[in-house]
């Protein structure tokens, strides 16, 4: 009984260490936070600002066919 009480605890000791180790302890990279950054990316008609897209194109409201533009671009351009 001893030496399972034993191997149990240099078991929960080993893996303590291990994840008292771990470099990756939850924060983010750069690397990861400029994908995060990249995917929040809204598009928007500077004509139509109801109009939202998540990746580049052409209004597709009827008669416009204007250029989407980054929303905080048009938010810099209105200054």
């Amino acid at each position: 009984m001893r030496k399972i009480t034993l191997m149990a605890i240099a078991i929960l000791f080993s893996a303590a260490t291990v994840f008292a180790a771990n470099p990756h302890n939850g924060a983010m990279t750069a690397d990861t936070a400029k994908k995060a950054k990249a995917a929040k990316v809204i598009y928007t008609c500077p004509m139509h600002t109801d109009v939202i897209a998540y990746k580049p194109g052409k209004c597709p409201k009827p008669g416009c066919g204007m250029t989407l533009v980054k929303k905080s671009d048009l938010k810099k351009k209105s200054r």
